[in-house]
């Protein structure tokens, strides 16, 4: 008799049809009394829900009547609404199954197309990762040398971790609210390198896992590896929609959710407590294991630094959460150190699968951490004031040289995310490769491809007077036009 697996999974059988219900499209729609022709503007609004990434891909939109009566219209002007975006290509109807969002041919992406290139004035806005002042890392390295010295007697494979970062790991959740012990934690490589260790663990290829959209480009390529299926929830500037969230842990029942909720990559969003709560009660009732990525819950700027998502957890739902951190934009990427907390015996799971590939990190990157993050009092402030201001920096430079864009000032995190107000994103960036600055259009931080092409995240992660330079750059790479060359490129690496 086969041995049953320790996590068991959830039976998740046809449940992959999400409806858009007619209500909640209704109160994204103008009036139709106030706009004439009616069904010309209500398809237009629809188009950009579309586009915006508000409505997702290959969702059903409501049935025609029920629209008409959520409206208060007639069921021919949605008829008419739904005709034109099906030749417009925002739609498509199934025989018997009815209309779903799609994307027009000219909209799908010929596919990325980014150098990462070798010109050395380049400034480089793809990547939102701050660097470690010299000096800093100097006094830690001759800090630790000594200790290496007396790990360099023994094998050095740890596959949890270090014994000593695992307890400051556990000791930092504890003191930020969530009470933790050392056999809860795992050292990993990254956040990144966390994530795939749990997706591998927890779904088979085929399974859905629920993400938001837009969301972290080197996640989602992560889900696309593992051949699971994606299904997104929107994030707009003002947040998510919680109801949108529950249905979908609701109809689609997904193996797993991957969440942003502290700064999101890419919108700077934080996440209330109250919606948090609701979230976590959804997932347990539909048995989804949420995986939280807390790797920007530090950089709070305007706000006090939100404590662990696991600590709203309701009794007999703490074990389906995993918790993933990283130094990377706390300290510096150049370390490779994060980790997960979770259950002792999913910790003890996912050590064994990494011994697979991987026995062990770096010793002295790990003493490295545990040194910087015994002095984390006395080194983020210094790094959060830095971050305002050239937040700042970039914020003023982008209203003087392009007024009519826009964007909400995040309370935290790395970057803004930037309406442009049309689809030029993806040909600025090419465009401004040739002016020394490297940037991704927000179709990169799609879950469907094509959207977002009106966005750019822009890091505000260098010095003012280099943030204030690459705004200028931009500024001459829009006013040029296209690339005349986009084949040749590759594509970035964006963190």
């Amino acid at each position: 008799m086969a041995e049953a697996h320790p996590f068991p999974r959830v039976d998740r059988t046809d449940r992959t049809d999400r409806t858009l219900g007619s209500r909640r499209l209704a109160a994204l729609l103008p009036d139709p009394a106030e706009t004439r022709p009616a069904y010309r503007h209500l398809a237009q609004a629809i188009s950009t829900l579309i586009l915006d990434g508000r409505i997702a891909l290959h969702v059903r939109l409501p049935a025609e009547r029920e629209l008409a009566t959520a409206l208060n219209t007639s069921r021919t002007t949605i008829t008419a609404v739904y005709d034109l975006l099906r030749e417009s290509g925002y739609a498509y109807s199934r025989q018997g199954s009815g209309t779903w969002t799609d994307l027009p041919e000219g909209r799908r992406p010929r596919g990325i197309t980014r150098l990462l290139g070798t010109q050395e004035t380049a400034i480089d806005l793809a990547r939102a990762a701050p660097g470690l002042p010299g000096q800093t890392l100097v006094d830690a390295l001759a800090q630790v040398t000594p200790q290496l010295a007396e790990h360099a007697h023994t094998p050095g494979y740890h596959p949890y971790g270090l014994p000593e970062l695992r307890a400051a790991v556990a000791e930092r959740f504890t003191r930020r609210g969530l009470a933790t012990v050392p056999e809860q934690i795992l050292v990993t490589s990254g956040a990144q390198h966390a994530l795939t260790l749990v997706m591998g663990l927890l779904c088979r290829p085929g399974d859905r896992v629920m993400v938001e959209n837009p969301s972290y480009p080197n996640a989602l390529d992560a889900m696309r590896r593992a051949r699971v299926r994606t299904v997104s929830v929107p994030v707009t500037d003002t947040g998510w929609d919680v109801e949108i969230v529950e249905s979908t842990l609701r109809q689609a029942v997904p193996q797993l959710a991957y969440l942003i909720p502290d700064f999101q990559n890419p919108t700077g969003c934080l996440m209330p407590d109250h919606e948090r709560a609701r979230v976590l009660r959804a997932a347990q009732r539909s048995g989804t294991w949420l995986v939280i990525d807390e790797t920007l819950a530090d950089l709070a700027l305007d706000v006090p630094a939100p404590p662990p998502f696991a600590t709203h957890t309701t009794p007999g739902g703490a074990g389906q959460v995993v918790t993933i951190g990283s130094m990377s934009k706390t300290h510096w990427a150049g370390l490779r150190i994060g980790w997960l907390r979770a259950p002792a015996r999913l910790v003890t799971e996912l050590a064994g699968q990494r011994v697979a590939t991987d026995m062990g990190g770096s010793v002295l990157d790990q003493l490295l951490a545990l040194a910087l993050l015994a002095r984390a009092g006395e080194l983020l402030p210094p790094r959060l004031e830095q971050l305002r201001e050239q937040r700042a920096a970039l914020a003023a430079a982008l209203a003087e040289q392009f007024p009519r864009w826009t964007w909400h000032l995040p309370p935290g995190g790395l970057s803004l995310w930037v309406d442009l107000g049309e689809p030029v994103a993806s040909a600025l960036a090419e465009r401004a490769q040739d002016y020394g600055v490297r940037m991704e259009g927000g179709t990169y931080f799609a879950t469907d491809p094509g959207i977002f092409e009106q966005r750019l995240r822009i890091p505000y992660t260098t010095p003012p007077d280099t943030l204030r330079e690459a705004v200028r750059r931009m500024a001459a790479a829009l006013a040029a036009g296209p690339s005349p060359s986009p084949a040749t490129r590759r594509p970035h690496w964006v963190a």
